[in-house]
């Protein structure tokens, strides 16, 4: 993936706020063994520190300098912006890595990854030996991930006093950083915080006297006149997500269509995870001429990436967030109000490079009751994968890691209840060999590493597509796109590839068909209302998946399936017990995600008896199913829907879930 040099991103590196800090901040780092930075976004701090590190000889003797960051977006865009400031190619002295995806090589030096993968690192490399210095950048946001890290870090310092550890953060955490750090020690000097202060201006904060119906169509409307009504500069409004994005995406496009010939044109731009790299890198080029840009950007805005030209913040309120809920076992993506800390993040966009305003589109009565910082992620989440990964680091006794923030009780006990039913971990908590140990190598969910685990099994016999639909579910775009108008063209495009027995089998009949006919086609993508780079990634993660396996010394076998091109007016699985097969080893992975149909068409959890609904964009959408199991669970209003779903039968239930059910008597 090669990012072209975005010149209207930049400022010139001895004209960041942190040039005048270089040797304090060398000096402190060189006598102190943890620093905690503090510094505004655009400060410079992430893109120059690694710089400076590196010109100092802390990359001497092959050692490197990781910067860990809670987002992709951040590692590919950082690593290219110092790779072209270090005038190499991006892989040589500056490199990155991310999930599936590794650009460096033995002449990397300053390495940006994602804290997941840092932590992938440590299961090979214990202390970490290759580096060092590591920043943990970002740490406020507390990321499932980042949180991790940082308590493995401060094992890791006490075997080796020579390593270097940078957290940066926003300031409201710093102290508590500092205090995790020093232990029990508090005037102990081996961590110290250094404050840098960016460049910022005055931004005027401007709330609604009601509250609105739906903030996405009051983020349309307002930023709309703002384009009207105030001078010139670019605007950003942060919604909730994907199809919230596309929404606002289109209707601005009618809106901008409406407007006068001689007017200043608009041009809206989405900024979101599922984007590949080239799509989010276009919100960093300037506006064409007599024209704006409105971004429309998640919360990967508020500090990840720095977007010059923003004079206009319009802040919906919301943020979603992962929940996982015990009682219910169900792990949900919902919208949940910002933080304060967020809000102020977010309206500290629009003062970067002149005096700007934030739109808030709540109340003031509504920001002062506010939460004042985000939940960490780990008092939130599904923590199977962060047992099951803690586990294979070594860390046997869970409950003692020193947690920056512990997390309930509730959460772990679940977490110890699906690991044992997925057979990663026996009956005294103890990691299984080969099995669970091999879930906590490969790079998948749990649940999705069982299925992959023991597709190979006489009972399923069907490897070769569970690495097909491990790899699809793990794409974070969709798979379909449909041009304004061609709704209904995609949806019976979809229908070519229908399986009956729901969506995973579906997945699998695209990307057999795509591996036959249009891999090297990229029309034949356009014509069936397939993402072509989506198509391209899947086949890159299989085969990423695949090496992992052979890695971990399972042997793969593929079948002669994928190799022989379906005819796409009859693209089914090779037979009906084939299906059964694929679709009983999915029971396997993802037993406790099952739900029972009801009369009325909803459905039920049948753990935690949650009503439910198919997603309309499942194929089961509308459809009979007596049981199905589902890949995630999104919540929009009222309503909680399934998305990636197959039909199971109930014995399946009983029969491969571990001992997770039991047939009532």
């Amino acid at each position: 993936m090669d990012l072209q040099f975005i010149p209207a991103l930049f400022t010139p590196s001895e004209l960041l706020p942190i040039a005048r800090h270089r040797d304090s901040l060398l000096y402190t780092i060189e006598t102190h063994q943890v620093t905690v930075l503090v510094g505004q976004t655009g400060s410079g701090k992430t893109t120059q520190l690694p710089q400076y590190l590196e010109q100092a000889g802390w990359c001497d003797s092959w050692k490197r300098i990781a910067v860990t960051q809670p987002r992709r977006v951040a590692v590919t865009t950082l690593a290219t912006r110092v790779a072209e400031e270090m005038k190499c190619q991006i892989g040589e002295k500056v490199g990155y890595s991310i999930r599936f995806e590794d650009v460096t090589s033995p002449e990397t030096r300053i390495k940006f990854l994602t804290d997941g993968m840092l932590l992938r690192e440590a299961l090979v490399d214990p202390l970490l030996s290759r580096y060092s210095v590591i920043m943990v950048d970002e740490a406020h946001e507390r990321s499932l991930s980042s949180d991790i890290l940082l308590g493995l870090l401060k094992k890791i310092m006490k075997r080796r006093p020579e390593l270097r550890i940078v957290v940066s953060s926003a300031t409201l955490e710093a102290e508590r950083f500092a205090d995790f750090f020093r232990g029990d020690d508090s005037s102990s000097e081996q961590c110290r915080i250094v404050s840098i202060e960016g460049r910022t201006y005055p931004v005027d904060i401007l709330y609604l006297d009601q509250p609105a119906d739906d903030y996405v169509d009051k983020a349309i409307q307002t930023a709309f006149t703002i384009h009207q009504q105030e001078p010139a500069g670019d605007i950003l409004v942060f919604l909730t997500g994907r199809e919230e994005i596309e929404i606002a995406m289109q209707k601005l496009s009618d809106l901008a269509s409406t407007l006068h010939p001689q007017a200043q044109a608009l041009q809206p731009l989405p900024l979101y995870a599922g984007l590949s790299s080239e799509d989010q890198s276009y919100v960093f080029y300037e506006a064409a001429e007599n024209t704006r840009k409105v971004i429309l950007s998640t919360n990967i805005a508020e500090a990840s990436v720095t977007i010059s030209g923003i004079v206009y913040v319009v802040d919906c309120g919301f943020v979603k967030l992962r929940s996982f809920n015990p009682t219910t076992n169900i792990d949900r993506l919902a919208p949940f109000p910002v933080s304060k800390a967020s809000a102020t993040q977010r309206a500290g966009r629009a003062g970067r490079t002149r005096p700007g305003k934030c739109f808030r589109l709540y109340t003031e009565r509504a920001y002062q009751s506010l939460p004042a910082t985000t939940t960490p992620e780990i008092q939130r989440s599904n923590l199977a994968p962060v047992v099951l990964q803690l586990k294979a680091l070594g860390i046997d006794n869970i409950v003692r890691f020193d947690f920056l923030s512990p997390p309930p009780s509730q959460l772990l006990v679940r977490a110890f209840d699906l690991l044992y039913s997925l057979g990663a971990i026996d009956e005294y908590a103890k990691l299984t060999s080969p099995l669970g140990t091999r879930m906590a190598e490969l790079s998948i969910p749990p649940m999705m590493a069982k299925c992959l685990l023991v597709s190979s099994d006489p009972r399923f016999n069907c490897q070769s597509e569970m690495l097909t639909i491990a790899a699809m579910t793990s794409l974070e775009g969709n798979v379909w796109f449909h041009h304004s108008g061609e709704k209904k063209a995609m949806d019976l495009s979809r229908k070519k590839f229908a399986a009956e027995e729901g969506d995973h089998l579906t997945l699998l009949n695209v990307y057999q068909a795509f591996v036959a006919q249009g891999k090297k086609e990229a029309r034949w993508c356009h014509d069936h209302h397939l993402n072509f780079k989506s198509m391209q990634r899947a086949v890159s993660v299989r085969n990423q998946l695949r090496r992992y396996l052979e890695r971990l010394g399972v042997k793969v076998q593929e079948s002669l399936s994928t190799s022989k091109p379906p005819h796409l007016s009859t693209v089914q699985p090779t037979n009906t017990d084939k299906s059964t097969h694929i679709l009983q080893c999915l029971v396997t992975g993802y037993f406790s995600q099952a739900a029972k149909m009801q009369p009325d068409g909803s459905f039920r959890s049948v753990s935690g008896n949650v009503a439910m609904y198919a997603h309309p964009t499942s194929l089961l959408f509308n459809r009979k199913a007596e049981f199905v199991v589902f890949h995630e669970v999104l919540e929009t209003g009222a309503k909680v829907y399934m998305k990636d779903l197959s039909k199971v039968e109930k014995g399946w239930l009983v029969d491969f879930s571990g001992g997770y059910y039991e047939k009532k008597p």
